[in-house]
């Protein structure tokens, strides 16, 4: 009996097993090892471990028997039904699709209600897993289980292992080796043939984890679980902990870094402060100490007058006194003469700038939240304190007053010179105490007149500087220079600062609006001044008379200010001259004048060699290129010219220039708008240029070019090579040009590559940004193509041939995608790599390459003088030679080739070559290389002048219309087009009106739709014998009924016809091209309604009404219209087909029988009125002539 009972147990111990491989299989979808075990099961007769297995595979609902079946006869399906089933499956994918949409509605309007109830939810479940703990019954601790274990998480790559390993294991022992091999082959992330390490690696693992799980309650089954998940939790919380703590750490010491920064900035502040409070202190006992020394003086000086007036009160000094009284008064009078020069010497010492009335000292701009002017006030120098031996009388002095007066109104003033010797002997005297004594000793008739002459000299200043004011606003403009010497002399002498404040306002105000000579008399006059009064008085009395002017209204006025900051600066203190004056300059250069500006760019490179240090460099280099950018052609000329040399010379700073020049001119592009929105497009590579961008852009490039010789001069200072490497090499440092050896030597030939940091700028900074900005342009923007092409052949000029060839030729080369032919071996290893990036990455770039980079290359590398032999070579094998050859890819580029050729058309010495090859392409039997001919030969015509037309293109363009290829005449007639929008000569219209009615000849809808078109384009600009022309070929072609033809073909033959005819009536035709021609056309126009577009039908009725003078209501309407100077279409407003006075009128579309009854009137409409009807804004931009239309 215990055998039964042991082989039932493990029957129901198999079976348990089994059914967990079962349920781990279907939930980890492992279906096709499944579907193996079902039949392993089915085969080993175990139907009721496999019921579980079938049910699932029997499902219909995930496996459709309609699908298997369509599975099983898929071999035997036809294209037909596969179709069929296609279709089916596409309507089903919409079905599913919609169905989506709405699903995806639902949940999210079910997401918005359960997040309504969601505190709700958590209250139930609370409750729920309460009630679940205490039932005892068998379904609810199962449920609880499989909740518990559901609420594990998916299972980790590791648990995955162990129980696919232990899977695999079961299978293999249990005899399913069919089932155990599907199972290796669909789990195809994991090697189950390895099993790692761990403490699930055991033997019959399933088994034991089977028996573990019926061993252990749930209860200490969740307590397990829910501790390794506070594990991993915790682990988590710690790391986490650890970086914050990490974190804090950093910030703390941060910020105690931080603190004690502050600590000393704020120990050095106070420090700073107390220095400066005790500066102040020191100042004001200064200035008491000096008024106190100034008053004791004035107080000596007022007895030493008292003293002097009472010894000449007690003496005699007539020649009758007696010898003894003499003698006696000549002892006392030395005596009283030692003393005042005593009291005099000590006033010198206490005073030695006592010459100077009136001075201000300026404090440091560092102290600017005090005050602190120290003012040295007057020290008069009495003269009458020297006149103790005068014996002039007051009528004496009268007389010699009135003498100074006349002698000021005859025009016969002394010398300045000559006041100047008096002045300084009078200073003389007071200032040496033993020659003062030695004039004392001296016969009293010299002294006498030494006096009399001092005095003289104080009275012809005075009086002088009185008359000025009052002379110079009657004095002509024209001679008032004459008075400048008079006005310096006095503003140099005069002793009150009062006067010569007026004096100096005078002189700067001498001409209300001086022109640029007198400006140049004044400012010499103000240097001259400045040069004698020294730094003080011209920073008191000088510059603020200037300075007052600089809101003047008069901007010659505030040019005379410009040019006293950059011409007076020489005379001020070092300190004044970067601060003050600087920030005088960067007023000017925000003033509103252009001739303010540019005198504000001129002076301002006069001020830079005048800076103590480069303190201001960057703000001077910020000015710099406020000007350079200027809206004004005149300041940016001055700026390039004299300021940028300036400050590069001064500054020092060259490179630092050159990458903020080459990063302006990028950002000036790059924050414009793309032409075209789309990504991945050409269009969406360029921007288009706003006005300002364009000009920043151009004087940027200019800005470079002048910068060019400093780079060059640069490259040359820093020759990195040794000496020693040969005399042919070190000679190359006096030659402009870079030579072949020291490319090599640059290259690493003799040695590793040395640093030569501005050469390399030319070649890893300065191309690439250029290229890179080329590829910004669209073909719009050939001028500034145009500046880029003159600044790389100025390098190829002033670095030579070498340069040239082994240099800038291989890098555009590899720009444009030409990387064959470039030859990189005379660059450092380190650069090549640099170098083959501006190779285009994708087709996108090689397009935009060849559109933008092209150009550059073809007109200033191959058409370089020194290069030049090279680009016919090019040229032939981008036109001829690729078109030869179908496998290159300059072959599909047709478009992107011809632009570039048509810019190097611009420069005209590249004519001859581009000509030559254009034959070759002429007479090529290559179709493709025909029309590229007729393509080149249209966009050249705008470039070339009457001779070459006649000479080169129309036999040209002649040779192509007679070609045999459709779309080689179709090219040349576009072509023929060109030049007759841009030549009038009689002999080329001749040449054309004859191809063209060869290309008429033809008949073909084609033909005629080309030609009324290309000769359309020209009808604005063209001669009026070609208008007539195309008027009557109009009226010849619509004469012919074309009723029979296709609908689509009339619809575009009568849309060209009437774009012609309404281009026509925009000129001035005769009266008998209108009569014969314009209006039998639009008649014939008019019979076939059903082509005609309902616009152009429109301005046909309203031409013709005006036209033909037909009734008398057109008539008045049109000479009101024209009398009025008013489009006659807004005359019809008001007439019968206008919106305010419909008429019934049944003969709106008569016209008369036949065009010949009755001449026209006189035709009184417009050209404004005919433009304002065509409608062509080509038309309306201007009628543009060619460039020689004399012929």
């Amino acid at each position: 009996m215990g055998d039964p009972a042991t082989k039932r147990a493990m029957d129901v111990d198999r079976s348990s097993l089994c059914n967990c491989v079962v349920n781990f299989l279907l939930q980890e979808n492992y279906l096709l090892t499944a579907f193996e075990l079902l039949h392993e099961l089915l085969e080993d007769g175990r139907h009721d471990q496999a019921i579980r297995l079938r049910d699932f595979f029997a499902d219909s609902s995930l496996f459709p028997p309609d699908q298997i079946s369509r599975f099983n006869a898929l071999r035997d399906a036809d294209p037909q039904s596969m179709l069929e089933e296609k279709v089916m499956v596409e309507e089903k994918l919409s079905v599913t699709e919609y169905e989506l949409r709405l699903a995806q509605e639902d949940l999210s309007r079910l997401k918005e209600e359960f997040a309504k109830q969601k505190q709700f939810s958590r209250d139930e479940f609370s409750g729920s897993t309460s009630d679940l703990s205490v039932s005892d019954d068998p379904t609810k601790q199962q449920n609880k289980r499989q909740f518990s274990y559901v609420s594990l998480g998916p299972l980790k790559d590791t648990e995955r292992m162990d129980i696919n390993c232990a899977v695999k294991e079961y299978l293999l022992f249990a005899g399913y080796r069919l089932t155990a091999m599907t199972f290796l082959e669909e789990v195809t992330d994991q090697n189950l043939d390895v099993w790692p390490q761990s403490s699930a690696c055991v033997s019959d693992a399933l088994r034991r984890y089977y028996y573990q799980y019926l061993s252990s309650s749930s209860e200490a089954a969740e307590e397990k679980i829910s501790l390794l998940q506070e594990n991993e939790q915790l682990k988590k919380d710690n790391k986490r902990l650890i970086d914050e703590k990490e974190s804090m750490r950093k910030n703390k010491e941060v910020t105690d870094n931080h603190i004690v920064t502050l600590t000393k900035s704020l120990e050095i502040a106070h420090k700073d402060l107390k220095d400066k409070e005790n500066l102040v202190q020191d100042l004001k006992q200064s200035v008491d100490l000096q008024r106190k020394q100034l008053n004791d003086c004035r107080a000596e000086i007022t007895a030493l007058k008292m003293h002097i007036e009472g010894a000449q009160a007690s003496r005699g000094w007539t020649v009758r006194e007696n010898e003894n009284t003499k003698t006696s008064y000549s002892g006392n009078s030395k005596e009283a003469n030692k003393s005042s020069c005593s009291e005099l010497e000590e006033l010198k010492n206490v005073d030695s700038i006592s010459r100077i009335p009136e001075a201000t000292i300026f404090v440091s701009e560092d102290a600017q939240t005090e005050e602190k002017v120290v003012e040295i006030n007057q020290v008069a120098v009495v003269s009458n304190s020297v006149e103790s031996t005068s014996t002039k009388s007051d009528e004496n002095g009268h007389q010699t007053s009135e003498n100074v007066k006349h002698h000021v109104t005859d025009s016969t003033i002394v010398s300045c010179n000559d006041i100047a010797e008096y002045q300084d002997d009078a200073y003389s005297l007071i200032s040496d105490p033993q020659s003062q004594n030695e004039v004392s000793n001296q016969n009293p008739g010299s002294l006498k007149r030494e006096r009399t002459a001092e005095k003289m000299a104080m009275e012809t200043i005075q009086i002088l500087s009185d008359a000025l004011p009052k002379i110079v606003p009657y004095v002509l403009i024209s001679y008032r220079e004459e008075l400048l010497p008079l006005i310096m002399c006095a503003i140099e002498r005069h002793p009150d600062s009062t006067v010569r404040d007026s004096l100096t306002h005078t002189l700067f105000n001498l001409i209300k609006k001086p022109d640029e000579q007198q400006r140049r008399i004044i400012m010499d006059a103000c240097v001259s001044l400045a040069r004698n009064i020294g730094q003080m008085r011209t920073e008191t009395e000088l510059l603020p008379q200037c300075w007052e002017q600089i809101n003047h209204k008069y901007e010659v006025r505030r040019i005379l200010v410009a040019q006293s900051c950059g011409e007076l600066a020489e005379f001020v203190r070092p300190e004044i001259r970067d601060s003050l004056i600087l920030s005088i300059i960067q007023q000017l250069i925000e003033d509103s004048a252009t001739i303010v500006r540019e005198a504000a760019a001129h002076n301002l490179a006069l001020l830079l060699p005048l800076f103590p240090n480069l303190d201001k460099y960057f703000k001077v280099e910020e000015l710099m290129f406020q000007l350079v950018c200027d809206p004004s052609g005149a300041v940016v000329d001055t700026s390039i010219k004299e300021l940028i040399p300036a400050v590069i010379n001064w500054g020092g700073k060259l490179d630092h220039v050159l990458r903020v020049v080459l990063s302006h001119i990028l950002s000036s592009a790059q924050r414009c708008p793309p032409v075209s929105g789309v990504e991945g497009s050409v269009d969406s590579h360029l921007r288009v240029l706003g006005e300002r961008e364009r000009w920043n852009i151009d004087v940027l490039l200019r800005m470079l070019k002048g910068l060019l010789p400093f780079v060059h001069q640069k490259i040359i200072e820093t020759y990195p090579f040794s000496p020693a490497l040969g005399s042919s090499i070190t000679s190359e440092k006096q030659n402009s040009s870079i030579s072949l050896s020291l490319l090599q030597l640059y290259a690493g030939g003799h040695t590793t590559h040395t640093i030569w940091p501005m050469f390399d700028w030319m070649h890893t900074d300065c191309f690439p940004d250029l290229i890179q900005l080329s590829c910004l342009l669209s073909n719009k923007e050939d001028n500034l193509r145009a500046r880029i092409t003159n600044y790389l052949l100025d390098v190829a000029e002033l670095f030579g041939e070498q340069y040239l060839t082994h240099i800038m030729y291989p890098v555009f080369l590899v720009a444009v995608g030409d990387t064959e032919s470039a030859d990189l071996s005379f660059f450092p290893l380190t650069m090549k790599a640099r170098i083959k990036a501006l190779r285009p990455k994708n087709p996108v770039a090689e397009k935009l390459s060849l559109l933008c980079i092209l150009p550059l290359l073809l007109s200033a590398i191959l058409g370089a003088p020194a290069n030049r032999e090279k680009l016919p070579d090019y040229l032939r094998k981008l036109l001829v030679q690729n078109n030869n050859n179908e496998s290159s890819w300059f072959v599909h580029r047709n478009a992107e080739l011809i632009e570039a050729v048509r810019f190097l058309c611009i420069f005209e010495e590249h004519h001859g070559v581009i000509f030559n090859i254009l034959w070759e392409m002429v007479v090529s039997a290559n179709v493709n290389m025909k029309t590229n001919a007729a393509l080149l030969l249209k966009v050249l015509v705008p470039y070339i002048d009457v001779k070459v037309a006649s000479t080169h293109v129309l036999p040209a363009l002649v040779t192509l219309g007679s070609d045999a290829n459709t779309n080689v005449k179709y090219a040349s007639i576009e072509a023929f087009g060109a030049v007759a929008q841009h030549f009038k000569n009689d002999t080329i219209v001749d040449k054309i009106r004859i191809q063209m009615d060869t290309f008429l000849e033809d008949g073909s809808h084609e033909a005629i739709v080309t030609v009324v078109r290309a000769l359309l384009v020209a009808v604005p600009h063209t001669a009026d014998r070609l208008r007539e022309y195309l008027l009557s070929k109009i009226f010849q072609l619509t004469s012919v009924s074309s009723n029979g033809n296709d609908i689509t073909c009339r619809h575009e033959k009568a849309n060209v016809f009437c774009e012609a005819i309404r281009a026509l009536d925009a000129t001035d035709l005769s009266s008998t091209s209108i009569h014969d021609f314009l209006v039998p056309a639009i008649q014939n126009l008019l019979k076939d309604v059903d082509a005609l577009d309902p616009a152009h039908k429109e301005a046909l009725e309203i031409i013709l009404k005006e036209r033909s003078a037909g009734t008398f209501e057109s008539i008045s309407n049109k000479v009101m219209g024209g009398n009025l100077g008013i489009a006659s279409t807004v005359s019809n407003f008001f007439g019968e087909s206008g919106l305010l006075g419909k008429k019934e009128s049944s003969d709106l579309h008569e016209t008369p029988a036949s065009p010949k009854p009755t001449p026209p009137p006189v035709q009184q409409d417009t050209r404004f009125q005919r433009m304002m009807r065509g409608g062509f804004s080509e038309i309306l931009r201007g009628k543009t002539k060619g460039p020689d239309e004399t012929g």
